[in-house]
């Protein structure tokens, strides 16, 4: 294998909704392949083209670029019907896919039995729901470690009758649940009919995902990994139980996709100039104020998947730096720094108290972070453009200052910041595949 493939990571180290979609779509115009390794249609990923506006849920982001090819790794869960959508969208759209998208045979499908659990679920739980997208992504991945889910190859590989008993087997197991709380059971026989309609349209896409990437790399072939969600919610890493299903950090690249640790050459770690989260759980950082406020207003702080309104607080750099530790962050992507352009004062949480102690690392899950009390650093904010910036030169003084003191606080640098959400503007410091 030739060492000249580079290999570059982009995920995010917050709670999601970082950015990454842009820089994604950015870095695009220098890989040949861009893989998508964890998650479900629960991830959106917006991008700006001129007046054009693209969300994309499973699709990799790299496929508005018409030389390069798009596989979705065998890490995701995958929903048929929101594939198909999103297929036909683009189709729509002018968008050439014959040959360019792929999908692993190793994905476990999201079928409808899933979706009506997880919403089931949610609805019992009530105050104590944890705020899934109600899609079926949890127990879809529930299923993948049981060792009882159906995956994308199975469609192909059983007969008729193989199929109907495997699916027996798990709507039995789950018509469980669906009686306990009052629910429609699930009729097996409409399940197969679903499964064998999602196989005809599915097995054009098919291919073997890690033969496809080496194929890549032992030509010296550039590739792209796309990460979804953010660190914060990784099932392990994250603030449990709060979290989402799938491993989020840089090491599900490696198993979501069918590569080795040495392929990935950089990870680009994205972060808001603030910090937001959606859904439930702890945050130290959050502002109820007017400031909060402003944050979501002018940086349209909503879900790209949900439309959910995104909670909104200073940065919070304590687990901006545990998050570029676990993940081995290269070079740190700032973004929507020009939402803060009219701030008096812009603040840093630099530590966290908790017991009237103060630690520099956040608690592990959900219980000890939500009894930390944030200690702040606080600059003088630049009440300055900064939005369309392209230069480092063109930085107001207090802005660049900002930027400095995050390297400083959490032990990498910033490698390019974002000035905006159109695809030009942003300031490159470092290139990931120079």
């Amino acid at each position: 294998m030739t060492n000249a493939a580079t290999g570059v990571l982009v995920l995010g180290t917050q709670w999601g909704d970082e950015g990454k979609g842009k820089f994604v779509d950015l870095l695009t115009e220098q890989a040949s392949l861009v893989v998508r390794f964890q998650g479900g249609h629960n991830a959106g990923h917006t991008l700006i083209i001129g007046d054009e506006k693209t969300v994309l849920h499973l699709v990799p982001s790299g496929i508005l670029h018409d030389h390069v090819t798009c596989a979705i790794g065998h890490g995701v869960v995958l929903a048929p019907d929101a594939f198909f959508k999103e297929v036909d969208e683009l189709v729509e759209r002018g968008v050439q896919l014959e040959n360019r998208l792929v999908v692993s045979g190793g994905c476990p499908l999201i079928m409808p039995y899933h979706i009506a659990l997880d919403q089931t679920r949610e609805r019992a739980a009530g105050k104590s729901a944890i705020g899934t997208t109600g899609r079926g992504i949890g127990p879809a991945y529930e299923d993948k470690v049981a060792r009882r889910a159906l995956r994308v190859h199975e469609l192909f590989d059983l007969t008729t009758e193989q199929l109907k008993e495997k699916l027996q087997t798990i709507v039995d197991h789950h018509n469980t649940a669906f009686a306990q709380h009052g629910e429609e059971l699930i009729d097996v026989n409409l399940m197969v009919e679903f499964a064998q309609a999602y196989a005809v349209r599915l097995k054009p896409y098919v291919k073997d995902v890690p033969a496809l990437i080496e194929s890549y790399r032992s030509k010296g072939m550039s590739v792209l990994f796309e990460g979804a969600q953010g660190t914060l919610l990784d099932v392990d890493q994250g603030t449990y139980p709060f979290v989402t299903s799938s491993n989020t950090v840089s090491g599900a690249a490696c198993t979501g996709s069918g590569v080795g640790p040495s392929a990935i050459t950089y990870v680009l770690g994205v972060a808001k100039a603030y910090t937001t989260r959606v859904g439930s759980g702890p945050f130290p950082t959050e502002l109820f104020d007017e400031v909060g406020k402003e944050l979501g207003e002018k940086g349209h702080e909503f879900g790209a998947t949900t439309g959910r309104q995104r909670r909104c607080g200073w940065l919070d750099a304590v687990a901006l730096k545990r998050a570029c530790l676990i993940n081995g962050v290269t070079g740190i992507c700032l973004t929507k720094l020009d939402v803060m352009d009219d701030l008096a004062e812009v603040k840093i949480c630099t530590h966290y108290e908790l017991d009237g102690e103060r630690i520099d690392a956040p608690p592990m899950g959900a219980v000890g972070l939500e009894a930390c009390i944030p200690v702040y650093e606080t600059l003088p904010g630049w009440q300055a453009r900064t939005a369309g910036v392209t230069e480092l030169s063109n930085l107001p003084a207090a802005a660049k200052a900002y930027v400095d003191r995050i390297e400083e606080v959490v032990g990498v640098p910033v490698h390019i910041i974002s000035t905006g959400p159109e695809r030009n503007e942003g300031i490159v410091l470092v290139s990931p595949f120079s």
